[in-house]
């Protein structure tokens, strides 16, 4: 061990002939340690927030989306997603309706996201339909055209085995008849709805008749429940077949998007700008960075304001260890006067009590290190505190701890803590043994 660092060790540990030195010190150790442990939490619920969006958003919605500027639809859309598709970096593709209706069930109603989509190709680009925890998302799969039954005009021949329109099987038929829609789970229970239930979609998007623009509607019968974890989703996002959307908003063979999902979430601006180009002109590409860059931007915001500010209990912990290192020049003028009476040389002197400071430094920072680790996993894994869902779009605080984020701590408080004892060492340096033994 050196000579600078036992020395320093050795008065970590001695007796006090002033035991506010030691309370000031002890103070010192645990003000660092606070203050690491609550930066480590601090900064891994802003790294949960961050990446819990982003992977629930990801996983809810495509990495880039295709749309037609000034017009009502894709047209050709079929050809067109096949070309893309073997773009580079694309991984799959998926058509795509997507319009505001108000969703009712009785005097219950719900303005909502009605998403028209084909199951097969939704999967590869989004996880939403995955997480439908009532009922199945089989019911979505677009069914086969059937041609006109001739015997349709037979059926008008009442038999004494046909149902009445009236009775119970009737009902069940005609409601088993229905376009299927999976609902939101905050939606379903706002509107009472359940696995069955009838709801009464209308869409803004009316027909012109002789008295003036009439909504349109249609019911369908709930063939699901999806619960995302993501309260903007799951309170206001509603799913249905391609082509009841369509016929729904009277669009004919049109989508109003083509999604992408892409190999690069990172490059997501790049690769759309050069799907825009591939699509020829008149379309226009977003990716997900840009629909939510005010989001991320204020996470960001919010980590430094968070670092910046419980940043000043570790500055408040360095104070206390200058007020220590200082009391301790004084207590120890007398030894620090034999030492160099006995041919220490100053830079050494000085050596003491930066390591000295840095002792106190790096335990605060170790135990404060393990202390917030500790806490954050805790947290993340046993969900200890609940939030909001329609507040924070989330249920919990989520907790992500990140090794870089020690390290960056680590440094901070450890700088910090090295800046402290410069004062303390100069100090010490400049004390006379002459002048400090004259009346010993």
């Amino acid at each position: 061990m050196r000579f600078e660092l036992f020395v320093a060790s050795r008065y970590l540990r001695a007796k006090r002939r002033q035991a506010f030195i030691g309370v000031i010190t002890g103070i010192s150790i645990a003000g660092v340690a606070a203050g690491v442990a609550s930066l480590i939490v601090a900064l891994a619920i802003n790294n949960g927030f961050r990446q819990d969006l982003q992977d629930r958003l990801l996983g809810s919605t495509s990495h880039v989306n295709l749309l037609r500027i000034e017009s009502d639809g894709i047209k050709d859309w079929r050809p067109l997603m096949d070309r893309l598709s073997k773009e580079p970096h694309v991984v799959a593709t998926a058509p795509a309706i997507y319009e505001q209706v108000l969703i009712s069930r009785g005097p219950r109603a719900r303005g909502a996201v009605l998403k028209g989509l084909m199951p097969a190709y939704e999967r590869k680009v989004s996880d939403l339909l995955n997480t439908v925890t009532i009922g199945s998302a089989e019911a979505l799969e677009e069914r086969p055209t059937d041609a006109v039954s001739s015997s349709a005009g037979e059926g008008a021949r009442a038999t004494p085995t046909e149902k009445s329109p009236t009775s119970l099987e009737g009902v069940q038929d005609r409601v088993a008849a229905m376009s299927p829609i999976i609902l939101g789970k905050d939606m379903a229970d706002e509107l009472g709805a359940t696995l069955g239930s009838v709801v009464l979609v209308t869409s803004p998007q009316g027909e012109l008749t002789p008295f003036g623009m009439v909504p349109k509607y249609n019911r369908f019968r709930v063939a699901g429940v999806f619960n995302s974890g993501f309260y903007d989703y799951d309170s206001s996002w509603a799913f249905t077949r391609l082509s009841d959307a369509q016929q729904l908003f009277g669009l004919g063979d049109l989508v109003s998007v083509i999604e992408f999902k892409v190999d690069d979430i990172y490059q997501a601006g790049e690769i759309a700008h050069k799907l825009e180009q591939a699509a020829g002109k008149g379309f226009m590409a977003t990716n997900w960075m840009e629909q939510n860059r005010a989001l991320f931007r204020a996470l960001r915001l919010e980590r430094l304001v968070t670092f910046i500010t419980i940043g000043l209990i570790v500055f408040v912990a360095a104070l206390n260890i200058l007020i220590s290192l200082t009391m301790m020049v004084m207590e120890k003028t007398r030894d620090i006067a034999v030492l160099m009476s006995m041919g220490t040389r100053k830079a050494q002197v000085r050596r003491v009590f930066i390591a000295q400071g840095m002792l106190i430094g790096v335990i605060g920072t170790t135990i404060g290190l393990v202390l917030g680790y500790a806490l954050s996993w805790i947290g993340g894994h046993y969900h200890l505190l609940s939030l909001a869902p329609e507040v924070y779009s989330i249920d919990y605080v989520p907790f992500a701890p990140r090794v870089m984020d020690g390290v960056l701590v680590a440094l901070v408080a450890i700088g910090i803590s090295l800046i402290a004892t410069v004062y303390p060492s100069w100090s010490a340096a400049r004390i006379l043994p002459a002048e400090a033994l004259r009346y010993e």
